[in-house]
């Protein structure tokens, strides 16, 4: 039999570019709780000692941004006694904004999409929450040891840290087991690393992995090169954006390029991927397919997507061409009408910004609802039950 791998990863919210990435959602989630309606498009770098926030902002409301930063560290984990060598208070932190564009707020007051790109959601039977299983596994371990560090189930954890799930697919695309699984733990100096070892098996991945999903020969990794002592800023530079595939489907689907975090629902980066997770979550739940891919291309200043393609790699119960047609029917596809349907202007994003944002409860994710799954298959013609 033929076998196809496909691995995933995952990072901490202490993790420097997905601290990046909160920074930059905290700066928008503060400004929407004021402004409903102000242009965001916010970055940050975070290395030894600096955390420098750069970007386009045009609003009538006031935040302190180095406050905000301050807070976001501190609630990562970042603080100097806790022994992490990167502090939430003697951090520097530079703020250089200018406001947005006029020739794009043109374009974005008349309707238009806020910027030129395209657009890719993606569902599949693989989880409860339909999307692909190595990168939901990777997320959970992660998750999970960020929960053992602030529960203080182990004293010698610190913020950063990774995951990598690899899982053996059979010839018709699905999931036998887990071959292989990394986690890697920043931890103090003082732990060894029989001692990490022990507790990330213990209280991490045994509390996550199904040993019934494990192949026999499966090999499972902890700290690969023994120390993982120097991390997070005072290790690595974090940038926001760089963690593009962790926020999606784990590089099982396409991706346009375009980062979410720090970006007000006006930009199609972040609305129209996920009005196109919306979409296809909707079509594999209606079960008009097994597995889909969705397209949504636009052009700056026009509010309707050039493109609005479904692909379902052979699993759909309509020709492709008919489930496109369908999208179109259906859902609303102009950057306001989807800021609207989602409810968008709110400050949701924040705790979006780590372990991804797909397969999420859809009370904190609007575009993981199913509700448009019944309108689906009564206009396909297909009855309202699912088979």
């Amino acid at each position: 039999m033929a076998y196809r791998r496909i691995t995933s990863e995952s990072v901490t919210e202490g993790h420097p570019d997905k601290i990046a990435d909160q920074i930059s959602d905290a700066v928008l989630d503060s400004i929407l709780i004021q402004d409903p309606n102000g242009r965001v498009a916010v970055e940050a770098l975070v290395t030894t000692g600096m955390c420098i926030v750069a970007g386009e902002i045009s609003t009538d409301c006031y935040i302190e941004i180095p406050v905000i930063v301050r807070r976001t560290l501190e609630r990562i984990g970042y603080a100097a006694e806790w022994g992490s060598g990167f502090d939430f208070l003697s951090a520097g932190v530079l703020v250089a904004i200018q406001p947005q564009s006029p020739d794009i707020d043109l374009g974005v007051r008349r309707g238009g999409a806020g910027d030129q790109g395209t657009m890719y959601g993606y569902a599949c039977r693989e989880t409860p929450e339909l999307m692909p299983l190595p990168i939901m596994l990777a997320h959970k371990l992660v998750r999970r040891l960020s929960e053992v560090r602030k529960q203080r189930l182990v004293d010698f954890l610190h913020p950063d840290g990774k995951s990598q799930v690899t899982v053996r697919y059979d010839e018709q695309g699905q999931p036998l087991a887990v071959d292989h699984i990394v986690v890697s733990a920043h931890h103090t100096a003082e732990a060894s690393l029989d001692e990490v070892v022990e507790a990330v098996r213990a209280e991490v991945i045994d509390k996550v992995i199904d040993p019934a999903l494990l192949s026999p020969d499966a090999t499972i990794l902890v700290n690969p090169t023994g120390r993982f002592v120097r991390g997070g800023p005072l290790a690595d530079t974090g940038v926001t954006g760089r963690k593009i595939i962790v926020d999606t489907y784990g590089g099982v689907a396409h991706h346009g390029g375009g980062s979410f975090s720090g970006k007000d629902p006006t930009k199609v980066d972040r609305s129209a991927t996920y009005m196109a997770r919306h979409i296809a979550k909707n079509l594999v739940a209606a079960h008009l397919a097994d597995r889909c891919e969705v397209e949504l291309s636009y052009v700056i200043g026009y509010p309707d997507p050039v493109a609005a393609e479904v692909d379902t790699f052979g699993t759909g119960r309509l020709a492709d061409e008919a489930l496109s047609d369908l999208v179109r029917e259906v859902f609303p596809l102009t950057p306001g009408d989807i800021i609207e349907a989602l409810d968008l202007r709110r400050p949701i994003y924040f705790p979006l910004a780590a372990y991804g944002h797909f397969g999420r409860d859809p009370s904190e994710a609007p575009w993981e609802r199913t509700d448009a799954a019944a309108a689906l298959r009564d206009r396909a013609g297909l009855a309202t039950a699912a088979p």
